[in-house]
């Protein structure tokens, strides 16, 4: 008994420093941001960084609100591609699916997780830019653009954020379908509703909370991505005049300028880390709310 009760008192020692250390990382991370970030922001001005169109570290002058409507341009495109095709890709899995195919299927999608950004990159630079680019020119020579772009833009970028939040948003939504009791099904049935009735009036509905949190950590991956975005973005510090035009993100700005930056400019990235950092903490703040609103329910 007390060789057991030993063991149980170490293993809770480890598991309480392994808990600590996880908190203490965020802690050393916070400290070192806003440490090196806000005094950048005082000096340069909070509001003329954060509003400032104009990102030119040689003239002292640093704007990033070009990238933060870079970034969220992007974000939202991702969305906009993503999204629709995740949600309905999880209730063909959970709900119609033939066994025969679902574990391809599901081995399928849980490999684009594991698949690095920079392989996207390079994917979205030799299949979607020559793409895109060929699209605009259609656009542009039947008069409905004025501006076709070299294929590095916002709405290449979007399309690969899209196609990089599938498993996110899959997995997490195809859970939350499971989750929900077999009973909801039944009685919609039993009350006359048809199969697609039963799953998108009733089933979703009832997954809400949990597809809604699998949207929003979809958001925070296609608002953190790097490697992909610089790849085939543009990387232009300018405000978006069109889905054709290149823009730059947050991340990356702050990746293609570190290398090199010194004093104030290297403060500056890193207070566009601190911005991008509350960015996150507003997503995860809002995943909390919702499953505690979904545990709630």
């Amino acid at each position: 008994m007390k060789s057991k009760a030993w063991k149980e008192n170490f293993m809770r020692g480890v598991f309480f420093i392994a808990a600590c250390a996880s908190v203490l990382a965020v802690a050393l991370i916070c400290i070192f941001l806003f440490a090196n970030g806000v005094p950048a922001m005082k000096e340069i001005g909070f509001f003329k960084f954060l509003s400032g169109e104009m990102w030119r570290p040689q003239n002292n002058i640093y704007g990033i609100f070009p990238m933060i409507i870079g970034s969220l341009y992007v974000t939202a495109g991702a969305i906009l591609f993503g999204v629709p095709i995740g949600i309905l890709t999880s209730v063909f899995m959970a709900k119609y699916c033939p066994k025969k195919i679902y574990k391809p299927l599901k081995s399928a999608t849980e490999l684009l997780a594991g698949i690095p950004s920079v392989v996207y990159g390079f994917f979205g630079l030799v299949v979607l830019v020559p793409w895109i680019r060929e699209f605009g020119r259609t656009l542009k020579s039947m008069g409905l653009i004025s501006s076709s772009g070299n294929g590095n833009s916002i709405l290449t970028a979007s399309l690969l954020l899209g196609m990089m939040i599938l498993p996110t948003i899959i997995g997490v939504t195809e859970s939350t379908i499971r989750a929900v009791p077999g009973h909801y099904y039944e009685g919609a049935v039993a009350l006359g509703a048809t199969h697609e009735r039963a799953i998108f009036r009733v089933i979703l509905p009832a997954a809400r909370s949990g597809v809604v949190a699998g949207v929003v950590l979809g958001v925070g991956r296609a608002i953190g991505e790097t490697m992909a975005v610089i790849m085939v973005a543009g990387n232009q510090a300018r405000m978006p005049s069109g889905i054709f035009r290149g823009i730059r993100t947050l991340t990356a700005n702050i990746v293609l300028e570190m290398g090199y930056a010194a004093d104030l400019h290297r403060e500056s990235l890193i207070a566009t880390g601190v911005v991008l950092f509350v960015f996150i903490l507003l997503i995860n703040f809002c995943v909390a709310l919702l499953n505690r609103r979904g545990s709630h329910e």
